[in-house]
């Protein structure tokens, strides 16, 4: 039994190789603050007491083809329904705004580059609940080994009823076109920005499980760490705080139902403004 799942494990993660390798190819968007889309309405809760508990997700969408599969799940889903934050990977502008206005959301997205197989575009995006006051994109370090393309990180500051709450969609290289050492480089230019900010969120598709340490060893809390696998290899997908309370011990989980709308799964945690 052990062999035979040794062996599906590894025959995936082949195929994953091969698609990575093959995908990874478009033309960078070098220009710190553009191409620049945003739109949408914040529409946040009435207070309720002198706390805020805000709901969460990161859903890599695969290249943002569907986008129907990927609202239905983000709507109908329980434990996703109703979120206040959402972060998106492998988006392009139509979906992003598309998944906005139906969830009712203010939203901000950079994308990272202009894919050549596609002829669309591949980045970020925030969706908030809450006002964004402020957005920016990050340029990662490293370009793919394969492609020269370069990752990049959408950033949104959110208002939680005065309280600034920075926030980050991010999505760091794959295994076949960056080390881990420079994937954690990647990791770290996003800590560097948050650092000056006291109340942190930064999640999205980490493409190692092992980078999340990166954030506990900087104060951050890991409240995804735990879990199922969130991709065809491994559990990638994260969401770290810091300056918000965690919600233990049953504020986060992954949605194994997917509707066959990406190779990953979306992942939710709670997160106390106080």
């Amino acid at each position: 039994m052990g062999s035979a799942r040794s062996v599906r494990t590894t025959l995936a993660l082949v195929v994953w190789v091969l698609a990575a390798a093959a995908c990874n190819t478009g033309r960078n968007y070098t220009d710190p603050v553009a191409p620049r889309y945003a739109g949408g309405r914040a529409s946040p809760p009435a207070a309720s007491s002198s706390v805020d508990t805000l709901k969460v997700v990161t859903f890599n969408v695969m290249y943002g083809q569907d986008v129907d599969g990927a609202l239905a799940v983000l709507t109908e889903e329980p434990a996703l329904a109703g979120a206040d934050v959402v972060l998106l990977q492998e988006m392009e502008e139509r979906g992003t705004r598309e998944i906005a206005e139906a969830l009712g959301m203010a939203w901000v997205y950079y994308p990272a580059t202009f894919r050549y197989g596609s002829d669309q575009d591949f980045g970020n995006a925030v969706l908030s609940r809450w006002p964004i006051v402020s957005d920016a994109k990050i340029i990662l370090p490293y370009r793919a080994i394969f492609g020269r393309t370069q990752r990049t990180a959408t950033v949104a500051t959110i208002d939680v009823r005065g309280t600034p709450v920075r926030v980050y969609s991010v999505h760091l290289a794959t295994i076949v076109n960056a080390s881990l050492q420079q994937r954690a480089e990647q990791m770290r230019a996003v800590f560097r920005d948050a650092s000056s900010h006291p109340y942190v969120i930064l999640g999205g598709d980490l493409n190692n499980h092992r980078l999340g340490h990166l954030g506990t060893e900087r104060g951050y809390s890991w409240p995804t760490r735990s879990g199922p696998w969130t991709a065809t290899v491994g559990r990638f997908d994260h969401i770290l705080l810091r300056g918000l309370d965690p919600v233990v011990p049953d504020g986060t989980g992954t949605v194994l139902d997917n509707r066959d709308s990406s190779d990953h799964r979306p992942v939710w945690a709670l997160a106390v403004v106080r």
